[in-house]
């Protein structure tokens, strides 16, 4: 009998890729090379090895899923958002604090947008998760950098065509007012918006699979987020139904600790944790 085995790619887009020259593009307007804005060290390999698994191991796949980072310019985690105190621009890879806004040290750029900057900063630290972090404009909406790295794109279209089935992409990220790591809720759900509150139906159309090849970027954060969440939502006797395909996954540069820590957890819980070649006997039998 044939097992449903899926495979959840998190945000394998362009500007999570350290990708070679001859990946990138032009810009149409200056004629200059487009670059990843947030390039992950390892990444494209990460990429190519995923594409691999998928033309290797398509006969085997039930299912593919992509999630898809979907940010605008103006976001509460860009630099577009905020300045420092004395009305400069706040420099990506800033952490800031509920206390330091309340402190003077760092403000939105729009003056009416500080209550709701402070309520959030306060809900986000009461979580105990994460701390505001300022990343580069990354993963703009309509941009070169959101789109899918090109093997992986090829890989999961031959499967499309193969199996005239459909790749289900997920989008995540597009609410200005709270970060979004995790393809299941945002860090902070807006009750106002159903996009950033918990994804009944990816967690169930999961659920009910057999495996859940996990892969993506980045292993330190948006991986690591949408795997915690997951595990908080499986029963304890379905966590052996994830796996971490941990060579198809990397740290954002300076987390490899947090990186390690999370592989370390999940396994703790009953998590399986293997690499692209241990999946494929599997999914060849499968096929």
């Amino acid at each position: 009998m044939k097992r449903d085995l899926q495979l959840l790619i998190i945000d394998p887009q362009n500007d999570f890729c350290d990708l070679p020259p001859d990946y990138l593009m032009a810009d149409a307007r200056s004629g200059e090379k487009l670059a990843p804005a947030l390039p992950v060290p390892g990444a494209h390999a990460d990429m190519q090895r995923v594409a691999q698994l998928i033309r290797q191991g398509a006969n085997g796949l039930s299912g593919i899923s992509i999630t898809l980072d979907a940010h605008h310019r103006y976001d509460i985690a860009h630099p577009t958002f905020w300045i420092n105190g004395k009305g400069g621009d706040v420099a990506p890879f800033t952490s800031i604090s509920a206390a330091a806004v309340r402190a003077g040290e760092y403000l939105p750029r729009q003056a009416a947008a500080l209550p709701r900057t402070l309520a959030y900063l306060d809900t986000l630290e009461a979580e105990g998760r994460y701390q505001l972090m300022i990343w580069p404009v990354h993963c703009e909406i309509g941009s070169w950098g959101q789109n899918v790295h090109a093997d992986v794109r090829a890989a999961y279209n031959a499967w499309e065509e193969s199996k005239l089935g459909i790749v289900n992409k997920i989008s995540k990220g597009s609410n200005p007012w709270t970060e979004h790591y995790s393809a299941i809720r945002a860090e902070v759900p807006d009750a106002e918006d159903p996009g950033t509150q918990l994804n009944q139906e990816l967690i169930a159309s999961l659920r009910k699979a057999d495996k859940v090849y996990i892969t993506g970027e980045a292993g330190s954060h948006c991986v690591k987020a949408t795997t915690e969440h997951l595990v908080e939502n499986f029963a304890a006797a379905e966590l052996h139904k994830l796996v971490l395909v941990i060579d198809c996954m990397s740290p954002v540069t300076g987390f490899d600790a947090q990186f390690q820590g999370f592989v370390s957890a999940m396994a703790a819980k009953g998590v399986q944790i293997a690499k692209a070649a241990d999946l494929l006997p599997e999914l060849m039998e499968n096929a």
